[in-house]
């Protein structure tokens, strides 16, 4: 660290890095400055990073659009999110190779013999039922009845945050509201990573806190599950001693297993120096306790919560979290004013009045969880795995994976041409196509996620659905089978 101490000179400096000067110094290192001013003495420290600086040839002033981009987003890659139902319409309408948007939705209709609503989605995790019915209708007069449209929503959202501490026995001083748990993920790693820290990430799991921490310049250390998709916390307490990080990121139960963290595991990675993250999306159907009044014990502790689960209102983007008061406030000071809109709080608040709903909706996708594992077992190329949560993952069986069913080899059992070329396309004995697993059921109208990353490469995950949905899931299936 250099420290340069300035006397009587102007309150601010600028440091300009040149060939000459102090880039040559500094090589490849860009110095970060902060200006210090101590009763008359003003000071200026310049502590070297590892962002990487870019050369720029004196005299040129070629300027590009993604010049003015941070450099560490530049190769970004997007989040791979799921596509609602209009876009879903049109991605089918894609596998069939249709160049005319205008005809997506009439060639679905023709392929599929159903209407765009008809389609089985079960790659979301959204809750089939939605809100209560009072919930819709709440936004409906309350937006209808809007007196002052041009008005912001109240910053504090401090109507929703009552209504949370009456469900949740929390006090709302406790209680932060924003526009679905992502918001706060994003908020979370602002407030407390500078560029360079390190998070713990134990995949396979929600790939949201990998995501955002490459936006916000962090690097991730991973600890993975075990072949049960359990924590492995010796692994985890290793990684904290040797790597430093800030903050660990844990979802219970986890996203896409179900898995659940028991409260001996998190105990002992909340005795670690760490910022403990625990992400409650799914706890309502483990029949489990939220640790959201942990918090008030455990001062590196903060549990995420999102009504897109329990209160079917994932389009109108509602999550909510309990912190302890002295990270609270911080968070604070740096959310966005105005984050979580009219509508938004009118249907939360109104979800919140009618727990026997969200109840029967809870036992509802529980018991029908338990009759699709059952179905899914009887699949003889699925290996489903328990689930506490309104999906089910499953390994993809038979030397196949989710995303190619192994170019050549059938799935029908016994069927001699699954030693076939790799020029086959369909199976010459029993006609069943050699296609991508997700994108066949998709051309039947059913929907299910499967991934890319390796430690997933052969598994699919099939959201909980109304028992309906079940059954043209499992025909589906039957088909391939």
């Amino acid at each position: 660290m250099g420290v340069i101490d300035i006397y009587n000179t102007a309150s601010s400096l600028c440091l300009i890095k040149s060939n000459n000067s102090l880039h040559q110094a500094l090589v490849s290192q860009r110095p970060t400055c902060s200006f210090q001013r101590n009763g008359n003495h003003r000071r200026v420290v310049a502590m070297t990073s590892t962002v990487p600086v870019e050369h720029v040839n004196e005299g040129q002033q070629n300027v590009t659009g993604d010049s003015f981009i941070r450099f560490h987003l530049r190769k970004l890659s997007p989040y791979q999110s799921i596509l609602p139902f209009e876009v879903v319409v049109c991605a089918i309408a894609l596998i069939s190779s249709c160049e005319n948007v205008k005809a997506f939705e009439m060639i679905l209709s023709a392929q599929l013999g159903r209407k765009p609503e008809d389609i089985v989605k079960l790659d979301a995790n959204e809750n089939p039922y939605g809100p209560p019915p009072e919930a819709n209708q709440s936004v409906l007069e309350a937006l209808g009845n809007l007196k002052f449209p041009y008005i912001y929503p109240d910053p504090e959202s401090r109507r929703l945050r009552e209504a949370l501490a009456i469900d949740s026995g929390l006090e709302s001083d406790h209680i932060l509201v924003g526009c679905g748990a992502d918001e706060l993920i994003d908020l979370i790693m602002r407030c407390t990573l500078d560029p360079g820290d390190k998070i713990v990430d134990c995949p396979p799991t929600f790939t949201m806190y990998e995501f955002d921490a490459a936006v916000n310049g962090a690097l991730v250390t991973k600890v993975l599950r075990k072949p049960d998709f359990s924590l492995n916390v010796d692994l985890i307490v290793d990684a904290v001693r040797k790597e430093k990080p800030k903050c660990i990121f844990l979802t219970s139960p986890n996203n896409p297993d179900g898995s659940i963290i028991n409260d001996e595991d998190l105990l002992k990675i909340l005795e670690l120096p760490i910022l403990v993250v625990l992400d409650e999306a799914y706890i309502e159907f483990s029949g489990l306790e939220s640790r959201m009044k942990w918090v008030k014990k455990h001062d590196n502790l903060i549990v995420l919560r999102t009504f897109s689960k329990r209160a079917g209102l994932a389009g109108l983007r509602v999550g909510y979290g309990a912190f302890p008061l002295s990270i609270i406030e911080y968070l604070w000071r740096a959310k966005q004013p105005y984050n979580v809109s009219v509508a938004a709080e009118v249907a939360a608040c109104a979800a919140l009045q009618n727990p026997t709903y969200l109840e029967d909706v809870k036992n509802a996708l529980v018991e029908e969880r338990e009759r699709l594992f059952k179905f899914l077992q009887e699949v003889p190329f699925l290996t489903p795995f328990p689930s506490h949560s309104n999906f089910i993952l499953c390994e993809v069986k038979s030397g196949m994976d989710a995303k190619k069913l192994k170019v050549g080899k059938c799935i029908k059992r016994g069927c001699p041409s699954s030693r076939g070329s790799s020029q086959v396309v369909s199976c010459i004995n029993c006609g069943i196509p050699l296609c991508d697993l997700r994108d066949d059921l998709a051309s039947m109208g059913v929907m299910v996620r499967h991934y890319n990353k390796k430690e997933l490469k052969g598994f699919i995950r099939v959201s909980v659905g109304k028992p309906e949905q079940t059954d043209i899931l499992m025909q589906c299936l039957k088909r391939l089978s």
